[in-house]
């Protein structure tokens, strides 16, 4: 049996488990949900997607995603 694990990683180390892949530079929630665009408003907490890594082992495949804080100013470009 092969296992597949989604992971999102903040800014500043916490590791939090996703339930499924995500795309590079798409938006996210605190929880990984990804943003549906145009965003209603640029006040919220939302990251993008910087950067995948992805760990392999026998039977294992571990998929991180590295987050980055998107700031009000960035997040205008969404709305």
């Amino acid at each position: 049996m092969f296992m597949e694990e989604y992971f999102i990683v903040f800014p500043e180390g916490d590791v939090q488990e996703i339930p499924g892949k995500l795309p590079v530079n798409g938006i996210v929630d605190i929880n990984g949900n990804l943003l549906p665009l145009p965003l209603s408003t640029n006040r919220m907490i939302a990251y993008r997607i910087a950067g995948i890594r992805t760990k392999n082992a026998r039977g294992s495949s571990e998929t991180y995603h590295l987050l980055e804080l998107l700031s009000v100013e960035d997040l205008l470009e969404y709305t």
